[in-house]
């Protein structure tokens, strides 16, 4: 990257814009010797060059669309004069399967660093300890959730300090839906996969007894038995609403002390499975925070550890930059199979790649898809990509994977946890309101503005970047903070007490 100067910032030597970094008037000078033509905002592009209409927009060495008019030297911009290139032809991606895999410089395992964890009986480890009440279908939703405040209400909780909470894990779907196939098979993912995360001490489902996702079909399915930390009941079996939250509550009472003697030990960060989010973003996003947290996750991959790229609707344009890293051709062309499976899937939605980026994303400077996923590829550091998952699917390969997800991020975290993530970074520009219960959830801010503003909600800011820090200095920030984090240091979303509402499993077909 050429180095910033105080107003403007070109990231690549082939670009055709420049960034810039305060609102620029008409008739200012840049450095690059451009007179602005027009006001430019803050975190938006201009024209270095005279780009004719049809001709590639470039930002990182990559194409971010098409000119869809003339655009003059020093003229912004954006979506009135940048689009996806449609009307001019598709352009084609160099998938260059495996070309670019660097092969790691692994940390020896006694030089690995370390946090404290939950080791769990089955050998996962937890970064927090949690007792959750998931839910079959949205017609238990309510149980769970009478549940969950009468043990918060009775003050038992202040007994064990070890545990993090009883949370409901409540959704809108579980009937109305086919008893088969993809939607059904990710609700299934997903409820095991956060039943058996490991940073739930204990859970309960419970369910209403009719609905198409039967609780009993998911046990002989997973091979599962009821035991100490899993339960499981129906309303219509248990005698009615009175009678299940009261079976519930005793449950849970019974699981408390089970859950409570956990204890946190010195573990190394290969046991750490990191979740990558970033939402609201801007025109900083790719400059500041995604490529400060892609060199965190080429340390914990160094140190053993597991990072997962996800949102493929925000990768699509930059996915040639994956199948480069894949370690072999099958992993590049899951890949590619997902990213065909997106393009049908918004297709016969009548829908488009490009719906996103969102209203606050192009207030924030990004004008297409193919910008915005170019600067969230950035999450994912350098290391090879070792795996693809579908949604919610258990992640067993170490190292840097990526999961197939929505770009929403309470459905792609959902995702991801429900794999086995168990901590989460989530990077924003525009200053998202999240949290994700079991998992915390650390917040990077883009850029110093709105960090000042939300500095309540955000842990770390990525935007003094800008300001001369080092993308290496402060993906050494995140790494230390993620190990905190993990070690049981409370993010400031947890502090707000978000997360009870965040667990959003992906529908998929007819809802009947």
């Amino acid at each position: 990257m050429i180095r910033p100067d105080i107003r403007t910032l070109v990231l690549h030597a082939d670009d055709n814009i420049a960034v810039a970094l305060a609102n620029l008037d008409a008739g200012t000078q840049t450095p690059q010797g451009t007179i602005v033509a027009k006001r430019v905002p803050k975190g938006h592009k201009f024209a270095m060059r005279l780009i004719k209409v049809g001709d590639a927009v470039v930002k990182f060495g990559q194409i971010i669309g098409f000119a869809t008019s003339d655009i003059a030297v020093g003229e912004w911009v954006h979506e009135h004069n940048c689009g996806m290139g449609e009307e001019h032809g598709a352009f084609e991606r160099n998938y260059d399967f495996c070309a670019g895999v660097i092969q790691p410089d692994m940390i020896p395992v006694a030089e690995r660093a370390s946090f404290q964890g939950f080791r769990r009986a089955n050998g996962k480890v937890g970064t927090r300890n949690y007792i959750g009440i998931l839910t079959s279908v949205n017609c238990s939703a309510t149980v769970a959730k009478f549940m969950a405040e009468e043990i918060n209400r009775s003050g038992i909780l202040d007994d064990y300090p070890e545990i993090d909470g009883v949370v409901p894990f409540v959704h809108g779907t579980g009937c109305g839906m086919e008893s088969r196939g993809e939607g059904f098979d990710i609700l299934k993912r997903t409820q095991w996969g956060y039943a058996s995360n490991p940073n739930l001490g204990a859970a309960l489902l419970v369910g209403l007894g009719c609905e198409v996702f039967q609780i009993g079909r998911m046990k002989d399915t997973y091979n599962i038995a009821d035991s100490d930390t899993f339960q499981t009941m129906t309303i219509q079996e248990s005698g009615g609403t009175k009678k299940m939250v009261e079976w519930g509550v005793e449950k849970i009472k019974e699981m408390l002390p089970v859950a409570a003697a956990a204890r946190r030990e010195t573990v190394d960060a290969s046991e750490l499975t990191l979740a990558l989010q970033c939402g609201g973003s801007d025109g900083y996003s790719g400059i500041t925070a995604n490529p400060a947290l892609g060199y965190a996750v080429d340390l914990l991959v160094r140190n053993g550890g597991t990072a997962i790229l996800s949102e493929t609707p925000e990768i699509y344009g930059a996915e040639h930059l994956l199948t480069r890293r894949a370690v072999n051709r099958d992993v590049g062309e899951k890949l590619i199979e997902r990213i065909h499976w997106w393009e049908d899937y918004t297709a016969r939605n009548h829908g488009e790649m490009n719906n996103n980026p969102s209203p606050g994303n192009k207030l924030g400077g990004l004008t297409t898809i193919l910008e915005k996923s170019l600067g969230a590829t950035a999450k994912g550091g350098t290391m090879p990509l070792t795996a693809v998952y579908e949604y919610a699917e258990l992640v067993r390969e170490k190292g840097f994977v990526f999961m197939d997800t929505p770009g929403f991020d309470p459905v792609s975290a959902t995702g991801q946890v429900a794999g086995g993530a168990n901590v989460l970074t989530f990077t924003t520009g525009r200053g998202s309101a999240y949290g994700c219960k079991p998992v915390p959830s650390i917040k990077l801010a883009t850029n110093s503005d709105m960090f000042a503003r939300m500095s309540g909600d955000m842990d770390i800011n990525c935007g003094d970047i800008i300001e001369g820090v080092s993308i290496e200095d402060k993906g050494r920030e995140i790494f230390e903070t993620i190990l905190r984090v993990a070690s049981g240091e409370r993010t400031k979303s947890e502090d707000l007490g978000y997360g009870d509402n965040e667990f959003v499993p992906w529908q998929v077909g007819a809802t009947m």
